[in-house]
């Protein structure tokens, strides 16, 4: 069971979007269209509110909290890589937020912004439209490209796409045995890097 009713409110998921049943979603959580959340997310609107727009993705293991009152704003096609932590801040409109990035209270994120994966932003950051941000603590070091937000865009189509396969195609099963013949698949010609000298 991924959903949880919180002090009376149930979150609302639009039926084209797909929540993995590995994934936790309380309370007052609204999902819009063709999203997809990822298993081991936890998406808590108890204290506050989380709005995930139309297309956005909220891969592995993601974080989704706030203070009490806060909303959490996710705008259209945003797109959350694995274990990313998103703390009472707002998204903008196709943005790309790393892996294991976090996101800190009352940031707002600009349209079209890239964050680089372990990237922290502080409490209360500004970012503009197509900035491109890494480091701990964040750095702005220039501007998204078209070629970049392109590269984007085309990835978090595939996550677009994922919400209808997962219904299609996903279901539980029993692996398949390792015949004896089969056994050398996990043979390896890897050898040790050796610095000469």
């Amino acid at each position: 069971m991924a959903f949880y009713q919180f002090n009376g409110i149930k979150p609302v998921v639009h039926p084209s979007s797909f929540v993995h049943p590995q994934a936790a979603v309380t309370g007052n959580v609204v999902i819009g269209k063709d999203v997809y959340i990822g298993p081991g997310c936890a998406l808590r609107g108890d204290w506050g509110k989380i709005i995930i727009e139309d297309g956005c993705n909220v891969q592995e293991n993601c974080t989704v909290h706030m203070f009490p009152g806060v909303t959490v704003l996710l705008k259209e096609s945003a797109h959350i890589g694995h274990g990313a932590i998103i703390h009472g801040a707002i998204i903008g409109q196709n943005c790309l937020v790393g892996m294991n990035a976090v996101i800190m209270d009352e940031v707002e994120l600009g349209d079209e912004c890239i964050v680089g994966a372990l990237c922290f932003i502080r409490q209360g950051e500004k970012i503009p439209p197509r900035s491109l941000v890494v480091g701990n603590p964040h750095k702005i070091i220039k501007h998204v490209s078209d070629e970049m937000m392109r590269w984007k865009t085309e990835g978090t189509k595939l996550y677009q796409q994922l919400p209808k396969q997962c219904f299609d195609t996903l279901q539980l099963c029993e692996p398949l045995p390792v015949e004896i013949e089969q056994q050398s698949i996990f043979k390896s010609d890897y050898k040790p890097f050796k610095r000469e000298g």
